[in-house]
């Protein structure tokens, strides 16, 4: 099934899957002229639009009520790696083909929620396999976003992989449920071969355990942080951890805190 120009067949899944598709025309008005995600994975843009990275960690960290930018970044990583796999995923097991997802057509408002966060300009059509989701997805967004992450808000790599982890498969479990209802089983069968083949790569292998469809993740997004936050059903703690003592000593500057308290990767 060819790609057809609105991706129209990702809108039945929901709005965490759907991708605004834009003509590739210079200079035109509206989204587009948002940076791509390529200049927020490189920094500052030089187009007025300052760092989409550090606004996304802020939007973050006002929704959600935190004061920590450690724990708003986690989680602005583990929204966006969700964005791009259900994008991904959705396109491979619906069209059999993959939309390039490169960082350089992909622009970013980095204040917007889903769908109206990321826009695709131009559409072309990519084999839709494991090899190429995990380039378009894993190594042309993933990466360069955490080393950003690591870099700037001392989150730990291992946390970030584990974000990785579990979006993928919080993306593959609702289109398990979709196909289900919608009686797709051949879409329902790509997608567990897809996600099997995903999940073998180095950088996914060690984030967790997969039993089924369900996922135990080997560290911590840190959300259990978040004023009213809890632990989330894939993560490896059992219990949120003790707010250390007051009396404590505090770190040395020059030393990056624990991303996951007691969590095996943190």
């Amino acid at each position: 099934m060819d790609l057809d120009p609105e991706l129209a067949a990702l809108r039945p899944l929901g709005g965490f899957f759907v991708l605004r598709t834009l003509p590739e025309t210079a200079g035109a008005a509206g989204p587009p002229r948002l940076p791509t995600l390529a200049k927020g994975y490189a920094g500052r843009t030089p187009d007025g639009h300052g760092d989409p990275v550090a606004s996304r960690v802020a939007t973050v960290a006002e929704r959600l009520r935190t004061a920590e930018p450690r724990v708003a970044a986690s989680l602005a990583h583990q929204g966006l790696a969700a964005r791009l796999w259900s994008v991904a995923l959705g396109c491979a097991v619906l069209y059999g083909r993959l939309p390039d997802l490169d960082p350089r057509l992909l622009h970013w408002d980095a204040r917007a929620a889903a769908p109206d966060d990321l826009w695709l300009t131009g559409l072309r059509p990519l084999p839709g396999d494991a090899a190429t989701l995990a380039a378009a997805v894993l190594h042309a967004h993933l990466e360069p976003l955490a080393s950003t992450l690591h870099a700037r808000y001392g989150v730990a790599a291992g946390l970030l992989w584990g974000n990785a982890g579990s979006a993928l498969a919080a993306t593959a479990r609702e289109l398990g449920r979709w196909s289900r209802a919608h009686g797709r089983t051949d879409v329902a069968a790509r997608t567990r071969a897809l996600t099997a083949e995903l999940f073998a790569h180095p950088l996914l292998n060690t984030t967790g355990t997969r039993t089924g469809t369900a996922f135990r993740r080997r560290s911590c997004c840190l959300y259990y942080r978040v004023p009213g936050g809890g632990l989330c059903g894939d993560c490896c703690l059992t219990r949120p951890p003790r707010p250390a003592p007051r009396t404590s000593p505090r770190p040395s500057p020059r030393s990056s805190p624990r991303s996951s308290p007691g969590a095996a990767s943190g």
